[in-house]
């Protein structure tokens, strides 16, 4: 993809799932990606992976998307050694699903410093670099469980309400300084997400490639156009 080509990208949460996905995606579109999540050698093991897949070069950066330092660590580490940024994906992100009754203080915050304050972090720290690109993307990676509501979802409710509001007041506040930012929201998707503990096995559901579809589809829009949210959906998914 000409649009990608020589582009630097950072994806967080990227070691497996739909971030792995994306960062495989951009990868193979020749641009130069930045792997990134919280284990280490799992992110040095994935980047390693990746490597020729594209023109591109794919880097490592561990980072725990909770953590403020580590996040602005992350850009800065990506500008560092691949010379400047261009694209983030937000797309780490963290589910406990269960009812109020049962959830505790612990996970409730998990959530929301994974699922929103990470991504509040993570583009904060990049902002400057991606106004300087001249052509910069913020694309986060959210969730239908952000518009409609479930029982067991007190927490990843919140957390995806939120990253709705946040996603489209960032995209007024940037928009006029060179950045589009967007906010992908698939529904049922077969990954290990959603079956924890368990294997995959839903034939019907989206896949991770089609949601790296979607992201690699909104960036290639021409710099005059922005699809500011994309909500996806299985085509057929069981009768309720």
């Amino acid at each position: 993809m000409a649009e990608l080509e020589g582009k630097v990208a950072v994806v967080t949460g990227s070691t497996s799932g739909i971030g792995l996905a994306i960062a495989r995606a951009l990868a193979a579109a020749d641009a130069h990606v930045v792997v990134s999540s919280r284990r280490a050698e799992r992110v040095e093991e994935v980047a390693r992976s990746l490597s020729g897949t594209g023109a591109g070069d794919v880097v490592g950066i561990r980072c725990d998307v909770t953590d403020a330092d580590d996040c602005a660590a992350l850009i800065e580490g990506t500008v560092e050694r691949l010379g400047r940024l261009d694209l983030l994906v937000n797309n780490a992100g963290l589910g406990v699903f269960e009812s109020i009754r049962d959830m505790s203080i612990e996970d409730f915050r998990r959530q929301i410093d994974t699922n929103l304050c990470g991504v509040f972090y993570c583009s904060k720290a990049a902002a400057p670099h991606l106004i300087e690109s001249g052509d910069g993307w913020i694309v986060n990676v959210g969730s239908l469980a952000g518009r409609n509501t479930f029982a067991g979802g007190t927490g990843y409710n919140a957390s995806k309400f939120g990253l709705l509001g946040m996603t489209e007041a960032m995209m007024l506040d940037l928009r006029h300084d060179g950045v589009r930012v967007s906010l992908v929201m698939p529904g049922s998707v077969d990954t290990a997400f959603s079956h924890p503990g368990g294997e995959e096995g839903k034939p019907w559901a989206l896949t991770a490639d089609d949601v790296a579809r979607a992201v690699l589809d909104l960036v290639a829009y021409p710099a005059h156009a922005h699809v500011s949210r994309v909500e996806m959906r299985p085509s057929r998914p069981p009768r309720s």
